[in-house]
């Protein structure tokens, strides 16, 4: 099966899996929304330059021939490109790795600049499956009272196994986010999905590295773009009027951190018709 208005545009099905550990922001809720959304536009380019643990990317059920993922943040860009290229290596790493709040506060204690690519992606990966809510700075260890361990390498293989197969021949990029848009975007046919840290949470991923006037360069920066775009954020007046010579849909759905779920509203936004 293919979906694409011509052949250079045609889309592959794919098996969905689970990212490899949450991620605060991690989009399970709208997911299956977006991936339909993005499945409907023609194209033969696909890029996310904010893929964080590709909530969305790893969930779609079809891909171009191109695929480019992309985040600043080092440890992010190291994991996917261990389980891309040494993969086997990196589950060794893992081998005999405990999961307990003690070891939980070792590693938050290690400076990871002292480790090898191994040896971080191991601890980056134990963390975040371990910590509370997928948070990603301010980190405690998390506990689950209904799914036992979270760090289960029993479990957690046959995931990694298929974000291995599912980045084979994915290009992975450490760029800024701007650079990352204006490199891959050479043709009419590439298509960007973004997802941005939400207005008001712009330090949840670390200091300094996105702020609010960056929602402004990010839509002036779509405006002169040759290609297609979708960007989901949380739905606030502020972000409707940055982004208001785009199409915008409103999304209910809910969302929450550590099992607590409220009622939210997500904005879609895109250079194309969406549909009501």
């Amino acid at each position: 099966m293919t979906v694409g208005n011509d052949e250079n545009d045609a889309l592959m099905p794919i098996q969905p899996t689970m990212p490899p550990a949450p991620w605060q922001g991690g989009k399970r809720s709208l997911a299956g929304k977006l991936s339909d959304l993005i499945a409907a536009v023609p194209h033969a380019r696909y890029v996310e330059p904010f893929v964080g643990m590709g909530g969305v990317f790893f969930r779609r059920q079809a891909k171009p021939k191109m695929e480019v993922i992309n985040d600043i943040n080092r440890d992010v860009v190291n994991l996917f490109r261990l389980l891309q290229r040494h993969y086997q290596q990196l589950l060794d790493t893992l081998k005999w790795q405990l999961c307990s709040r003690a070891e939980f506060d070792r590693l938050l204690n290690v400076d990871p600049d002292t480790l090898t690519d191994l040896e971080r992606a191991a601890r980056f990966l134990y963390l975040q499956r371990t910590g509370f809510g997928g948070k990603v700075v301010k980190q405690s260890f998390g506990v689950s009272y209904t799914s036992g361990a979270s760090f289960n390498l029993t479990k957690l293989v046959p995931i990694l196994e298929d974000v291995h197969e599912r980045l084979a021949g994915v290009l992975i990029e450490r760029l800024p986010y701007a650079d990352c848009i204006r490199k891959y975007d050479a043709k009419p046919n590439t298509l960007f999905y973004l997802d941005p840290p939400y207005w008001g949470c712009t330090d949840d991923y670390g200091k300094n590295l996105f702020e609010a006037a960056d929602f402004e360069r990010i839509a002036d920066l779509l405006g002169q773009i040759q290609g297609s775009f979708i960007l989901s954020i949380n739905d606030v007046p502020e972000i409707r009027e940055i982004f208001r010579g785009y199409h915008q849909a409103e999304v209910s759905l809910h969302y929450g951190v550590g099992g607590g779920q409220r009622p939210a509203r997500e904005l879609i936004i895109s250079n194309r018709p969406l549909p009501t």
